[in-house]
């Protein structure tokens, strides 16, 4: 388990990087260190950067056009061949070619990279079509399928690095738009680590994907009211780390899990199964069987409850509820007595 400091990670975030940015340029940074590995795109590589390595290895990136089923084919039999590819489109697109990611790449443990740009809301003037909310419980599903989901810049790029080195299929999601930077450039990323911030025990958030660090600002801003909070990131969603999660909730019984996708199937799902015998109350802060909508992207992460102000507003909803069903000794929090968010 990774132990970090709220503080120190909210004054480190002083730039903001679109994690589908460090794609393209760790690609290039392993093909020059001497990484063997082949780049396909769906027709979309300027959106999702692998055009950076095209221009500096055209002879090692193939474009397969508007067609993500005949990619997936194409990663297979490259995989079947001995070569390792990485396979690129947006989130939402994946569902086209579930059934080679299933039938071709996971029932084979093919050593294939599935990776997808504009994961949740982000593609947010194109509205619910094109919103990909449903990849995560989609990716999770399938054996031999490990699925990473990183927080920010730095950590995708470690993320990009940790699934070349292993063998296997990975589905690694990256977002669209431009989020802080807060995660150490030299901190190095393991598949199944945990990380956490803070160690307040009356409630922690449990978050994945770049939604961590609005958790990490409604845990600073729900400090100034009294209550303190921990925060837990989960980079890695198959295989789930439910022992190190569990180490990591720290006796907390209010828990409240933050994915910018659907709730069935996902992050939810998991800690729900995680913490099934420890009698820990959760709430879902999540997309709630619905599709997304058309808007500014932070205009909608308000609306669906994943900016660190709505944050607030639930993690002040669910203490107060506790202490009036359980009494203030019992629930061992305090009533919240602060304006933030309300």
């Amino acid at each position: 388990m990774i132990t970090l400091s709220i503080d120190d990670a909210l004054a480190g975030a002083t730039t903001a990087k679109a994690l589908r940015a460090a794609y393209g340029e760790t690609l290039i940074e392993m093909a020059e260190e001497g990484a063997d590995f082949l780049v396909l795109d769906a027709d979309l590589s300027r959106s999702t950067t692998t055009d950076q390595f095209q221009r500096r290895f055209p002879d090692r990136f193939f474009n397969l056009g508007i067609a993500e089923q005949n990619m997936i084919g194409h990663a297979a039999g490259l995989a079947i061949s001995g070569l390792r590819p990485f396979a690129t489109t947006y989130a939402i697109f994946i569902g086209r070619a579930f059934d080679q990611i299933r039938q071709s790449v996971s029932f084979a443990n093919l050593d294939v990279k599935i990776v997808a740009t504009h994961g949740g809301l982000a593609a947010s003037f194109d509205g619910g079509s094109h919103q990909g909310i449903e990849d995560i419980a989609m990716m999770r599903l399938l054996p031999n399928m490990t699925v990473l989901n990183p927080f920010d810049f730095n950590q995708a790029k470690g993320a990009i690095r940790a699934a070349y080195a292993m063998l296997g299929p990975v589905y690694l999601r990256l977002q669209k738009e431009p989020t802080p930077v807060f995660m150490p450039a030299d901190q190095s990323f393991d598949i199944g680590a945990v990380s956490q911030w803070g160690d307040g025990k009356e409630l922690a958030f449990i978050a994945t994907g770049y939604v961590t660090y609005e958790c990490l600002e409604a845990a600073a801003q729900l400090r100034k009211c009294g209550i303190e909070t921990r925060v837990i990131g989960l980079a890695t969603l198959k295989p789930f780390p439910t022992t190190a999660l569990c180490s990591a909730i720290g006796g907390c019984h209010q828990l409240i899990t933050v994915e910018e996708s659907l709730s069935s199937g996902g992050l939810r799902d998991a800690v729900a199964v995680a913490m099934s015998a420890t009698g820990a109350a959760i709430t879902c802060v999540a997309m709630q069987d619905r599709f997304g909508e058309t808007g500014p992207w932070r205009d909608l992460l308000d609306k669906f409850g994943f900016t660190a102000r709505r944050l607030c507003e639930t993690a002040k909803t669910v203490l107060d509820v506790a202490v009036q069903v359980h009494g203030e000794a019992d629930a061992g929090v305090p009533a919240s007595n602060c304006s933030t968010g309300r």
